[in-house]
Order: structure tokens, then C-alpha cells, then sequence
């Protein structure tokens, strides 16, 4: 089942729209990761944003990438969508807000080496063509001693059911007329942290990242907004996302990047 990310392109035009189902991402997923990820960096590792440089992969219509520059840090957020890179500036413009947008892919960012204090890549390790590349990348791009933050989706039996057959195959509750996900393109907690190893990224934390709201609500809502009883960003609202116990569906986390000199890159 091939991931169709010319969604991106089609509909990325209203990132900001409540109406549009790309708002699903908005409502309770951004300040939900938000909220561990200011966490992770105020009150563990004492960074401030003031003077700092972020890196955005994989930024969308620039959810993140706002919250990131009020916190300020020195945001530059990559997407492949031209699209969603022209909404997230026009945003940001009207937002009063100095980000630094720039169309390009994980697998070869448009950044120099050592650039970065933080980086950081939310809904999109799931749909890359090449994790190792776009791991390698993000460790190229980080300064040494940088911090990277994460989330994606666990390939679980959990997850097949909500990301696949709720989200996508299921007539009542599908809510875009794409693939979005490929449960096989799902990456499990061990995986990552394996993966990322190579390149010089030490795993610190991995915690799960899920709705707070009760499995029937969570239907029930899928069905209303499905039917446009409910906008999409009032869906995502209710949903509550955020921290939870278990990582059974998605997983959000950080990772330092270790200062090693014999570390190879796959894609210099």
C-alpha cells in the first residue's frame, strides 16, 4: 500500500483551516507533544530558546515551527511540499514571526553540518522513503551535544487498528481520501533507538504520545467529524493528545548527539 504524500500538495493550502483534516495534526497533537518537548528542554536539560537555532524536519503548514519561534529559538523549518512551505510563511508573516522556510527532503537537508542546537521531526519518520538517511541527516545537521526530539508510530497490532483501519479503511470513520500511512513503514521503539545509534544519536527517553479520551469517544468523534457534525481541529481537541502510559500506538521522545569523531555519515 503505497503512501500517497502528494496530500501534502493537494490539500496543504489550509494547514490552518479547522475544516481541513490536515488540522487533525493542530488541535491537541501540537501543544500535546509541545508540552513534553518544552518539558525535555527547560527542565531537564536547561536550554532556553533565546539564541538558539532550530531545526524543523518535516514542518508541514508550521505548527511547530510557531511554537518553537515564540519560545526564541532561531527556527528554519524543510518540508517537500511547496505548498505547505508557502501556507507555513504566509502564516508566520501574519503571525509576525521570522522563519526561516525551505523546500527540501530529510534525506538531504538544506542546511550546513553542526548548524543546529535542537532538532526536532513529528508525523514524519513514518513516511520517509530512507530512515536511515533522514537519521544520518538530522545527526549532520546537529552540533555536537544537540538535542533531538521525536515522535512517530509504533508498528503494533494497536496501531494497525487506529492509524490503519480507523483512519484509512474504515467507511465511517475515514476522514481523507488518501493512504497516509503503511502500517509496514510503522518503526518500533527498539528499532529506532538501533537505528539512530550509528550516526551518533544516544536515545535518553521514550515515552508515549497518545489520546487521553476514551476509546468510544475517540470513535464517536471520528464518526461526527467524518460526517461534519464536528471541524477537524474541534476533533483533534477532543481528543486530547498527549503524554500517556503506554506505547501502543505513537511515541515521542529525545535523543543527545554524541560527540564522536569516528562517526560515519551515509549521505555527506
Amino acid at each position: 500500500m503505497p503512501i500517497d504524500n502528494e496530500v501534502y500538495d493537494r490539500e496543504g493550502a489550509g494547514w490552518w483551516d479547522e475544516n481541513n483534516p490536515l488540522n487533525i495534526l493542530h488541535g491537541s497533537l501540537t501543544p500535546g507533544r509541545f508540552a513534553y518537548f518544552r518539558d525535555v528542554l527547560s527542565d531537564r536539560l536547561r536550554i532556553a530558546g533565546a539564541g538558539l537555532r532550530a531545526l524543523d524536519i518535516g514542518c508541514g503548514g508550521g505548527f511547530l515551527a510557531e511554537e518553537f519561534a515564540r519560545l526564541g529559538f532561531a527556527v528554519v523549518g524543510v518540508d517537500p511540499s511547496e505548498v505547505s512551505i508557502e501556507t507555513a510563511r504566509r502564516h508566520a508573516q501574519g503571525s509576525g514571526l521570522a522563519i526561516d522556510y525551505r523546500v527540501g527532503s530529510g534525506e538531504r537537508l538544506p542546511v550546513a553540518a553542526d548548524e543546529f542546537d535542537i532538532v526536532y521531526c513529528c508525523d514524519v519518520l513514518e513516511h520517509v522513503s530512507d530512515l536511515d538517511a533522514v537519521l544520518d541527516e538530522t545527526a549532520r545537521a546537529l552540533r555536537p551535544g544537540g538535542t533531538f526530539l521525536f515522535d512517530t508510530i509504533n508498528r503494533t497490532l494497536e496501531s494497525k487498528l487506529l492509524a490503519i483501519k480507523v483512519v484509512q479503511q474504515w467507511r465511517w470513520t475515514r476522514f481523507i481520501d488518501a493512504d497516509v500511512h503503511d502500517w509496514d513503514m510503522f518503526i518500533t521503539p527498539d528499532e529506532l533507538t538501533a537505528r539512530m545509534n550509528p550516526v551518533g544519536l544516544e536515545v535518553r527517553e521514550v515515552v508515549g504520545l497518545g489520546p487521553r479520551a476514551s476509546k468510544p469517544t475517540v470513535l464517536l468523534n471520528f464518526i461526527r467529524a467524518n460526517r461534519g457534525k464536528i471541524t477537524y481541529g474541534e476533533f483533534s481537541r477532543r481528543l486530547n493528545v498527549g503524554k500517556v502510559k503506554r506505547l501502543g500506538v505513537s511515541y515521542m521522545g529525545y535523543a543527545v548527539k554524541t560527540d564522536d569523531p569516528t562517526r560515519g555519515h551515509i549521505s555527506e
